[in-house]
């Protein structure tokens, strides 16, 4: 047997396939009892997925949720749209806002896009449902920059209304917002576009936004004392969490505007890991959902830029609190990642699984979803995991090393596009109810 054909029929032996009998969120949850002595007493366990929007990887990460919160007291769950932007949706699944209001939070723009689908207003209504009876309810938070990763005006104006409060004599530079705006998009469908707008500003301007935001900074570093008086100490951090994930992203746009995508990857999830901090400080157990990309304890490659991914960071911060549970997938259609995305083809179809990769391996060990813990494997089945030198992200191929970057592996053999919700659509900006008309 040639190395080829031995590459493209290896597969894993059955007593590393833990199959999952359904993905359905609201099904019994036996069959993920694996998971106790996979998790351990860690105090992140981020779930990923190889492109946003699938409908499966929305139910998966409802249904793995549901466990950890039900059987291991996890409190937090921290999706990777903006800090700033989620915590409307918090109070919603705390159930301080009425009901009816929803469907405004999942058609808010700026939140990349990852709440308007019905199987996330399954799983936000599921928090809310168990929030009611909860000795200790389950919160919502946002581990990105904010903004689709472009708008700094969701964290200026959160910022700005907490120093009115804090310090009402102070008048921020109204200017400092009148650049943000200039360069604003209203949702990630319009962010190209916002990207040239920003890199037609001149330097000085540019220069001066930066400046404006790190005086920002100074004031209520100095003044910390003062504004815990007058307001509370989490208003205060909040806002400066808010002002600190604003001030990267003020540098991520400058790097994108100069083609310099290492850095916007380097400082985008670094920042992201000191958000998984902060909330480690609000909450005793976190469940992470994120892209494998952020969540995997190994470098990210070329054809993406290469950098540091949040989960590295994590590792390295907080060792063995943190577990990792990446996806492969098999047929289907998955994110499209070509420009035409940002004219409304969000959605493209998989082409057939590269011989030798991590996604050909778990689709050939096992007809329906199943995970595997990559702790647990034996000697042959790690050898042939360690074989694998590539994964399928969306429609590319990075090179990976499964073992290094993953704790357990979830496979899901098809995954479909997530249906939008039509409220939240509804109350979409205009450029995401035109995709998607």
């Amino acid at each position: 047997m040639t190395e080829t054909t031995s590459i493209a029929h290896a597969r894993l032996s059955g007593a590393a396939v833990r199959p999952l009998h359904t993905l359905d969120p609201a099904a019994p949850l036996d069959d993920l009892e694996w998971l106790d002595d996979a998790i351990g007493d860690a105090r992140v366990v981020a779930i990923g997925e190889s492109a946003h929007y699938n409908r499966e990887s929305y139910r998966l990460r409802h249904r793995l949720t549901r466990y950890l919160v039900e059987r291991h007291g996890f409190s937090g769950y921290a999706l990777e749209p903006g800090f700033t932007e989620a915590w409307p949706t918090d109070a919603w699944v705390r159930g301080t806002t009425d009901i009816d209001q929803l469907g405004p939070l999942m058609g808010n723009g700026m939140v990349q896009l990852m709440l308007m689908w019905t199987e996330m207003r399954a799983h936000l209504e599921w928090m809310r449902q168990y929030n009611r009876t909860a000795a200790r309810p389950v919160g919502f938070y946002g581990v990105d920059l904010g903004g689709s990763n472009v708008s700094l005006l969701p964290g200026l104006d959160a910022v700005a209304a907490y120093l009115a409060e804090a310090d009402p004599e102070f008048d921020v530079d109204s200017k400092i917002r009148q650049t943000a705006a200039s360069f604003a998009p209203p949702s990630p469908l319009s962010a190209p576009a916002a990207i040239e707008t920003y890199g037609r500003l001149a330097t000085e301007t540019r220069d001066a936004l930066t400046a404006g935001l790190a005086q920002l900074a100074a004031r209520m570093s100095g003044r910390r004392l003062d504004y815990v008086r007058r307001t509370t100490v989490d208003d205060y951090e909040r806002a400066m969490r808010t002002l600190r994930l604003t001030i990267t992203l003020d540098s991520v746009v400058r790097a994108m505007a100069d083609g310099d995508l290492q850095t916007v990857m380097c400082n985008r999830d670094a920042a992201m890991a000191d958000t998984v901090e902060w909330l480690l400080h609000r909450e005793d157990r976190i469940v992470v959902a994120a892209h494998n990309g952020h969540i995997q304890r190994w470098p990210t490659t070329q054809p993406w830029p290469p950098g540091t991914p949040m989960g590295m960071h994590l590792a390295d911060r907080i060792g063995d609190d943190y577990r990792v549970i990446g996806t492969t997938t098999g047929t289907g259609h998955t994110l499209n990642t070509d420009p035409d995305f940002y004219t409304g083809k969000i959605f493209t179809d998989l082409e057939p699984l590269r011989p030798g990769s991590l996604d050909a391996l778990m689709h050939a060990s096992h007809d329906g979803p199943f995970a595997t813990d990559l702790r647990r494997l034996s000697p042959a089945d790690t050898a042939t995991v360690r074989a694998t030198t590539n994964q399928r992200y969306g429609t590319v191929y990075l090179d990976q090393n499964p073992l290094d970057a993953y704790d357990i592996l979830v496979h899901l053999p098809h995954v479909t596009a997530a249906e939008p919700d039509q409220d939240a659509l509804t109350h979409s900006p205009d450029d995401v109810q035109k995709a998607f008309s």
